[in-house]
C-alpha cells in the first residue's frame, strides 16, 4: 500500500453527506465487535486443532465478504469499487491468511485472546460510540437550528403580512370613516403603515440573517462535523491497529514456527495507515453538490412592495435603536469567540500531542473536552453572527446613525400605578414588567414601543425636570391619537405616497369607465366629500413600485349573437308602461357635468341602464348619472340583466337590509345565484381559465368588469372565461 500524498478532506469535499459519513463511521465502529468476536471465538477452539482454526478463518472471510462494501466505500457509494477493498479490510485479510497457515494453538494463547485484545475491543468499540452518537446529537441540533430559523423566518413573513393586511383594513376603515372619527381612523392608518415599515425592515434584517447563517452551516458547522467524524474514524483505525499489532507480537511469541507469518503481518498492519480508508471512500462517494439558493425578499400579496429598506425619519428611530443594540453587544462577543477559540486550538494541540505518543493522558477524554469547547464556541459565534450581519445591514442602508445618538438607558419596570407611554400616550397595563423607563430622564413606553423611541435622552435629570419632560411628552403623544385634533396633526407623519391597492376585480368600479368614485365606505352624510372623476383612464399610482397588470382581453368568437336575453333596458323613460324604479341607498352630489344630487332614500326612475359603473337616472323633473353602486333596484318587476354593471359593481345594490360600502365587493350569497351558458367551446390558456364546451353551465360570480373576462365557478373552483363566450340563463 502506498503511503497518502494529500490527506482527505470529509467537510471540504463531501459537503452537505453527514448521513453517509455517519453511515460509514458507524459501520466502522460497529466492526470492531466484529474483531473482538472474532477473538473471543478464537480463543474457544484455540485448544482444538487446526481444523476448526481453518473454518473459522472461512468464517470470516465469508462475513468480510459481506461487508467488503459497505466498510470499504459506505452503503450508497457514487461510484462502485469493484473488486478494491479499503486498507484495513486488505490488513484484516492478511490476518485470515495467517490465521490460515496457523494450524494448531495452545491453550495460553486462547486465554491471552479474550484478556489482551477481546476486552479492550470492546471499551474501544464503546466509547467511540458514544462520541459517535453525539456526534448525531449536534448534528440534529444544527439542523434543527437551521429549521427553526427557518421557521422564524416564516413567521416573521406571516407577520409581515398580517400587518399590510392591517394596513390595507385600516385604510378602507380611514376612507370609509366620516366626521370626527375621520382624523383618528387617518392617524391610526399612518400609525399602522409605521408598524408595517419596522416589521418589514425586520423580515428583511431576518432573511439576511437566515441566509448567513445557513451559509455557516453548510460550509462551516457541518464541514467541521465530518471532520471531526473523519478524525473519529481515523482514530478508530489507529486504534485498531494498535490491537492487531498486539496480536501479531502474541503469535510470534507464542509460535516459533509460524514467525514469518507473523512478520509478515506485522509489516502490513503500520502500512495501513488511517487516512487510506477515508481516502477511498471519498474517491468513492464525492458527487455533485448545490448549495441551496439564498432566501430572497417575497413582497406581501396584499401590500405589493420592493425589497428596499424604509429609510424614512420614524424607520431610522427604530434602525438606530437595533444597531445600538447590536453594536453594543458585538465586541464582548468578538472577545468572547477569540477566547473560545483560543480554548480549542489549545486542547486541539494536546489531542495531537497524545497521537504522538508525546501525552499520556486518556485520547477519548480529550476529545470529549474538544466538543464540549466546539459547542460553547458555536453558542458564542452564533450570537456574533446575528449581531454583526444586523449591523451591516443597517448600516449598509442608513449608515452609522448611532453617531451622535443620545440612547435612553431603559429599565425594565412593573408600574404599579396607572402609567402612560410617552411615545403612544396609551396606558401600559399589567403588572409584570410590562414596559421599561430611562434611569436618567424618566421616559417612560410600553416593551412593544421600546424600540420606537427617538435616541434623544436628555441625560440625568432632576424631579422637577422629570415632571416637566413627563408633561410635555403626554402633550405631544396625545395630539397625535386625540379624536380632535386638526387634521394637520399628523403632518409629523411620514406620508405614504401609495395608491389603492383594489384592482378591478374587488373595487365598485371597471377602470375602462370614465368615471370613479374616491369613497369605498357608507356615505350616507350629504355634507360628505363627494367622489371624484378623474378624467384619466389609468390607475392613479403614486408609489414608486405600483405596477397594474391589465388581463388578457379575451377572444372574439367564431360567431356572435346579436343580443343576449335580458339584455335590453325595460324602458327609456318615464312613459314607459314597465319604467325601471330604484332607490338612492347613499346621498351623492353632482361632481361634474352631466351628472345629478340626490339624497338617501330618493325613488328614481331609471332613464339608461348601467354603463361602465354609472346609470342615468330620473329625480323629479332632473336627470343626470349617479354612480351604480350607490342605486338599489326596486324589485317591483322582474330585474333586467342590464342594470348589473360591467365592472360588477352593482351587485353590491342587490344586498337587503345591509348597506355595503360603493367600492367593496359583494360577499358571497348576497343575491341570488346567477347562471350562465357556454356559447361556444373554449380551452383553458393557464391555471386561471376554466375550459368550456358548448351548452356547458356555470355559476356566475363576477361579470365583464371591462377587460373581457367574466369570473364563474363550477365544482366549487372560482376561474376566468372569455364573456363573449357565455350568455346569462
Amino acid at each position: 500500500m502506498a503511503d497518502v500524498d494529500i490527506a482527505p478532506n470529509f467537510g471540504l469535499e463531501l459537503k452537505d453527506g453527514f448521513k453517509p459519513v455517519n453511515a460509514w463511521v458507524a459501520g466502522g465502529i460497529n466492526w470492531l465487535d466484529d474483531i473482538q468476536q472474532f477473538y473471543r471465538e478464537r480463543s474457544a477452539i484455540e485448544k482444538e486443532y487446526s481444523a476448526k482454526l481453518n473454518a473459522l478463518a472461512k468464517k470470516y472471510y465469508e462475513k468480510k465478504a459481506k461487508k467488503s462494501s459497505s466498510l470499504s466505500v459506505g452503503d450508497t457509494p457514487a461510484m462502485t469499487p469493484g473488486s478494491l477493498e479499503s486498507a484495513s479490510l486488505t490488513t484484516w485479510t492478511t490476518q485470515l491468511t495467517t490465521l490460515e497457515s496457523r494450524a494448531a494453538e495452545h491453550d495460553k494463547y486462547g486465554g491471552e485472546l479474550i484478556l489482551q485484545l477481546a476486552d479492550p475491543l470492546k471499551v474501544i468499540a464503546t466509547r467511540y460510540e458514544e462520541l459517535r452518537k453525539r456526534h448525531v446529537e449536534f448534528a440534529d441540533k444544527l439542523e434543527k437550528e437551521r429549521d427553526s430559523t427557518y421557521g422564524e423566518l416564516r413567521k416573521m413573513k406571516g407577520k409581515y403580512d398580517t400587518t399590510c393586511q392591517e394596513v390595507e383594513n385600516k385604510r378602507k376603515k380611514s376612507e370609509s370613516a366620516f366626521d370626527y372619527s375621520k382624523t383618528k381612523a387617518a392617524n391610526a392608518y399612518q400609525q399602522q403603515i409605521l408598524e408595517m415599515n419596522n416589521v418589514k425592515n425586520s423580515y428583511l434584517i431576518a432573511i439576511n440573517v437566515t441566509n448567513k447563517q445557513k451559509e455557516r452551516y453548510y460550509h462551516e458547522y457541518v464541514p467541521d462535523l465530518l471532520d471531526s467524524l473523519q478524525d473519529l474514524s481515523e482514530s478508530r483505525t489507529a486504534k485498531l491497529n494498535g490491537i492487531w499489532s498486539l496480536a501479531a507480537q502474541l503469535e510470534g511469541e507464542m509460535l516459533k514456527r509460524s514467525t514469518d507469518y507473523v512478520s509478515h503481518l506485522s509489516q502490513e498492519i503500520p502500512r495501513n495507515q488511517p487516512p487510506l480508508d477515508s481516502m477511498m471512500f471519498v474517491r468513492h462517494n464525492a458527487g455533485p453538490w448545490q448549495e441551496p439558493p439564498n432566501k430572497a425578499f417575497e413582497p406581501s400579496p396584499v401590500w405589493h412592495d420592493d425589497d428596499a429598506m424604509i429609510v424614512d425619519d420614524t424607520a431610522k428611530v427604530f434602525l438606530r435603536n437595533v444597531l445600538s443594540k447590536s453594536k453594543g453587544q458585538l465586541g464582548e462577543l468578538r472577545r468572547e469567540v477569540d477566547k473560545k477559540r483560543r480554548e480549542v486550538e489549545s486542547i486541539k494541540r494536546v489531542k495531537q500531542a497524545i497521537r504522538e505518543g508525546k501525552d499520556k493522558r486518556d485520547e477519548v477524554e480529550i476529545v470529549r473536552t474538544i466538543f464540549a469547547l466546539q459547542e460553547e464556541l458555536h453558542q458564542v459565534d452564533h450570537k456574533r453572527l446575528t449581531a454583526e450581519v444586523e449591523t451591516s445591514t443597517i448600516t449598509a442602508a442608513v449608515g452609522d446613525v448611532t453617531l451622535g445618538a443620545k440612547s435612553h438607558n431603559f429599565k425594565s419596570q412593573t408600574f404599579k400605578i396607572p402609567t402612560n407611554c410617552d411615545l403612544c400616550g396609551e396606558r401600559i397595563w399589567g403588572l409584570s414588567a410590562k414596559g421599561f423607563d430611562c434611569r436618567d430622564c424618566g421616559y417612560t413606553c410600553h416593551s412593544k414601543c421600546e424600540m420606537k423611541v427617538p435616541a434623544e435622552c436628555p441625560g440625568e435629570q432632576s424631579k422637577e425636570e422629570r415632571k416637566k419632560l413627563k408633561q410635555e411628552r403626554q402633550e405631544s403623544a396625545n395630539s397625535l391619537k386625540s379624536p380632535g385634533a386638526p387634521s394637520d396633526s399628523v403632518a409629523e407623519l411620514p406620508t405614504m405616497s401609495r395608491s389603492n391597492t383594489m384592482n378591478s376585480l374587488s373595487s365598485g368600479y371597471a377602470a375602462s369607465a370614465n368615471r370613479s368614485v374616491s369613497g369605498s365606505g357608507p356615505r350616507s352624510p350629504v355634507e360628505e366629500t363627494p367622489p371624484e372623476r378623474p378624467t384619466s383612464l389609468k390607475p392613479i399610482a403614486s408609489g414608486p413600485n405600483i405596477i397594474r397588470k391589465n388581463r388578457i382581453v379575451a377572444p372574439p368568437p367564431a360567431a356572435y349573437i346579436s343580443e343576449l336575453p335580458g339584455s335590453a333596458p325595460n324602458g327609456s323613460g318615464p312613459a314607459a308602461s314597465n319604467e325601471q324604479k330604484g332607490k338612492m341607498l347613499y346621498a351623492y352630489d353632482a361632481n361634474g357635468d352631466g351628472e345629478v344630487t340626490v339624497a338617501e332614500g330618493k325613488e328614481v326612475v331609471i332613464l339608461e341602464p348601467d354603463d361602465g359603473g354609472w346609470t342615468k337616472i330620473k329625480s323629479g323633473w332632473k336627470e343626470g348619472l349617479v354612480p351604480t353602486a350607490y342605486l338599489e333596484i326596486i324589485a317591483s318587476a322582474p330585474r333586467p340583466s342590464s342594470i348589473y354593471s360591467n365592472s360588477g359593481s352593482s351587485i353590491a345594490g342587490s344586498v337587503q337590509g345591509k348597506k355595503q360600502g360603493p367600492a367593496v365587493a359583494p360577499r358571497r350569497g348576497a343575491k341570488k345565484l346567477k347562471y350562465v351558458e357556454a356559447l361556444y367551446e373554449y380551452t383553458a390558456q393557464s391555471d386561471a381559465e376554466h375550459s368550456m364546451v358548448e351548452g356547458e353551465k356555470f355559476v356566475l360570480i363576477k361579470e365583464d368588469p371591462g377587460d373581457g373576462w367574466a369570473e364563474v365557478e363550477k365544482g366549487g373552483v372560482t376561474k376566468s372565461v372569455p364573456a363573449s363566450y357565455v350568455q346569462a340563463v
